[in-house]
C-alpha cells in the first residue's frame, strides 16, 4: 500500500538556511519515522529559498527583447528579462502567457519564476528555480543521511500541461531513486513486447505528494511517500525525464 504523509512543523525558510537540518528537526520532533525505501518530496520553493534564489526586480534592467516581449504578453519587462536569462528559448508568447524552455530543459510558464508564497516582507522580489535541481536533491539527501535519515529525495514543482486544465506536480530534481523506469523490451500479460513504455516514476511520486502539500496556503512543503516499488530499476536523476530537443514533435 502506498502512503503519502505530510511533514509539518517546518517554518519559513530563509536564504542560507540548512534545509536538511530543518527537515530532520521536523521528522525527529513528531514527524513520521522514515523507513527503508521512503521518498522525501520537497517543494522547489523551499529549496530555492534556502539557496537564496531571490531576485529584486528593482535590480533588473530590461533589454530591447524583454521590452518587445513584455508588450506582447502584458507582463513586467523586468520579469521578462529574467525569463530570458533563465531560458534557452521562448516557445510561445501571447497576451498573459509566456512559455519558455528553461536552461535545464523544462518547458514551462515564465521559466518557473514565481511570486507566490515567497514569505513576508519580500517586496518586489521574485524566486528563481534552483541552479541544478538534481545536485540540490543530492546535497539534501547527504545532509539528511548525516542526520541519521536514509531516504531518497525528490524536488517537486507544479506544471501546467498542454491540452489539459490544472497543474500537477512533477520532479525537477531527484537523488536515490529511478526517476524514469525503462520497461522497453519487457512483455505485457499477453506476451507482447513493450516497445515505447517508460514510466515517469519521479513525476508520479511528485504528483502523489502534491495531494497533501497543496498549492495555496496549506503550508506543507514536505511529504513522505512510502510503499513505492522500483523493481530492479537503478537510480536516475530527474533530468532523465526531459525529452531531448531532437525528439520534440511539436516544433
Amino acid at each position: 500500500m502506498i502512503e503519502v504523509l505530510p511533514i509539518k512543523g517546518i517554518g519559513e525558510i530563509e536564504p542560507g538556511a540548512d534545509l536538511a537540518a530543518e527537515v530532520a528537526a521536523a521528522l525527529h520532533s513528531g514527524g513520521p519515522v522514515p523507513l527503508p525505501g521512503d521518498i522525501l518530496v520537497v517543494t522547489q520553493k523551499i529549496v530555492s529559498k534556502a539557496e537564496g534564489r531571490f531576485v529584486d526586480l528593482d535590480t533588473v534592467t530590461p533589454g530591447a527583447e524583454a521590452k518587445r516581449l513584455a508588450a506582447i504578453v502584458a507582463k513586467d519587462p523586468r520579469l521578462v528579462e529574467l525569463v530570458l536569462a533563465e531560458s534557452s528559448e521562448i516557445v510561445r508568447a501571447v497576451r498573459g502567457v509566456l512559455i519558455a524552455r528553461h536552461r535545464c530543459g523544462w518547458v514551462m510558464a515564465n521559466a518557473g519564476i514565481d511570486r507566490s508564497n515567497r514569505g513576508p516582507d519580500r517586496g518586489d522580489q521574485v524566486l528563481l528555480l534552483p541552479v541544478d535541481a538534481d545536485a540540490s536533491a543530492a546535497r539534501l539527501r547527504e545532509g539528511l543521511a548525516a542526520a541519521g535519515l536514509d531516504v531518497a529525495v525528490l524536488i517537486s514543482d507544479s506544471f501546467g500541461r498542454p491540452w489539459r486544465y490544472g497543474v500537477v506536480n512533477v520532479a525537477l530534481g531527484a537523488a536515490g531513486l529511478p526517476s524514469l523506469v525503462d520497461r522497453r523490451g519487457e512483455f505485457d500479460r499477453d506476451g507482447r513486447r513493450l516497445e515505447v513504455t517508460q514510466i515517469a516514476v519521479g513525476d508520479m511520486v511528485a504528483t502523489a505528494a502534491g495531494l497533501v502539500m497543496g498549492e495555496g496556503n496549506e503550508g506543507v512543503p514536505v511529504a513522505l511517500v512510502r510503499g513505492v516499488s522500483f523493481g530492479r530499476a537503478t537510480e536516475r536523476p530527474a533530468s532523465a525525464l526531459n525529452r531531448a530537443l531532437g525528439e520534440d514533435l511539436f516544433r
